[in-house]
């Protein structure tokens, strides 16, 4: 009985500590930075010991309740906001960029007209096709450097749809997939700079 408590009791911890856990709804820290002040948020970066713990820490989904709220939409128009303004000047950016381990990103979209700024909840890709090729990447959370990362030109992407909550898949191409997936690295606790 006790050895079967131990297993239990470390399971538990092992997936709270890879962040797996099945939180119902955000928590009071994310509250207090989706809900600050300000109308940008904080980027973190590698250069911080305790940012890089979060920049490091796979990310939670979000469920329906949590996405239908209004911090979700909050977060949204902040994550635009950060990663728009002049301080940032970004084409992308990730949940935890902003201290928010879920599986969130914010990314312009080149491949269509007027290329904006769109936000994906609980996003992965799915599928990778065709041969990588090397592109220049920097990352709004290792400011100042840049490095040469090879990435695949074509992906599909699944996500949940904030009007319908369901699962939705699209294929993605060119430099809009490249972001896609620096971004949703992020999400797993990679920064380019491991490819390097």
């Amino acid at each position: 009985m006790k050895l079967e408590f131990n297993v239990i009791l470390i399971l538990f911890l092992a997936c709270n500590l890879c962040g797996c856990s099945a939180e119902k709804g955000w928590s009071r820290h994310e509250k207090q930075l989706i809900n600050g002040e300000n109308s940008t948020m904080r980027v973190l970066t590698v250069y911080d010991k305790e940012d890089s713990v979060v920049l490091r820490k796979p990310c939670s989904d979000m469920g329906k309740e949590m996405i239908a709220g209004p911090e979700y939409r909050r977060l949204e128009e902040k994550m635009i906001a950060t990663v728009t303004s002049p301080e940032q000047d970004g084409v992308g950016i990730a949940g935890p960029q902003v201290g928010i381990s879920r599986r969130i990103v914010a990314v312009q979209r080149f491949d269509k007209e007027t290329e904006p700024f769109e936000v994906y909840p609980n996003i992965r890709i799915i599928e990778r096709r065709g041969e990588k090729q090397d592109g220049n990447e920097g990352c709004l959370s290792v400011p100042g450097m840049k490095g040469t990362v090879p990435r695949y030109q074509d992906i599909s992407i699944s996500y949940t749809s904030t009007r319908t909550f369901k699962d939705t898949t699209e294929n993605v191409k060119g430099f809009t997939a490249v972001i896609f997936q620096h971004e949703t690295d992020h999400l797993d606790g990679i920064i380019y700079t491991d490819y390097l």
